[in-house]
């Protein structure tokens, strides 16, 4: 029986043997998988690594990173509880948003971490990652609502919020992202009652 962190490694090796985005590969330093706890119920996604990530291989280690770090504390949970990732897994030269093409071809690769850690919530960070699992919502009306839906076999809780970089620009979304954030142990307890996408 492989052990998850094998099959994390595999899927590694995958995007690297088979040169998925090979112009973002040619700039990286790093391939960024993601970090932290491989049987948590609860996986972060972002977009793509920035520049410390990039450097040091994990996700979430800037600035944004240590903003993630303080919500996860408010709400009673420590980097080490969950999985954190990001759907594109090497750096966008000078940190641009990831192309619709870049996050495609990353996107299998994505579901097959999904797979291996078999989350019960999935936490959207930022519209790039929420709009693959609830395609054609607004993050501004959606934020902080948890949404069931159908994944593969089965289905997953995927709770949107904004992206932890937007509270350093914009002071006023700091809040709100923390309240969003405070909503998460409640939703590990009620799981089974809620409410399917609408």
């Amino acid at each position: 029986m492989e052990t998850k962190k094998t099959q994390l490694e595999q899927i590694a090796a995958d995007i690297r043997e088979k040169n998925v985005c090979p112009d973002l590969a040619k700039h990286a330093t790093n391939l960024v998988m993601g970090d932290g706890n491989l049987d948590s119920d609860i996986v972060l996604i972002g977009e793509a690594p920035g520049k410390n990530e990039d450097l040091q291989g994990l996700p979430f280690v800037g600035a944004a990173g240590k903003f993630l770090n303080e919500m996860l504390a408010a709400a009673g949970l420590d980097r080490q509880d969950v999985y954190i990732t990001n759907i594109v897994k090497y750096r966008p030269p000078n940190n641009r948003d990831p192309l619709p093409e870049e996050k495609a071809a990353f996107w299998p690769y994505l579901l097959k971490q999904l797979q291996v850690i078999d989350p019960k919530v999935v936490i959207t960070l930022g519209r790039h990652s929420m709009e693959y699992f609830l395609p054609g919502m607004n993050i501004g009306a959606i934020h902080g609502q948890p949404k069931r839906v159908q994944f593969g076999d089965h289905t997953i809780v995927v709770m949107p919020l904004f992206h932890p970089a937007a509270a350093l620009y914009n002071g006023g979304l700091r809040q709100t992202l923390i309240d969003d954030f405070l909503k998460v142990p409640a939703v590990m307890t009620q799981l089974e009652t809620l409410p399917d996408r609408t």
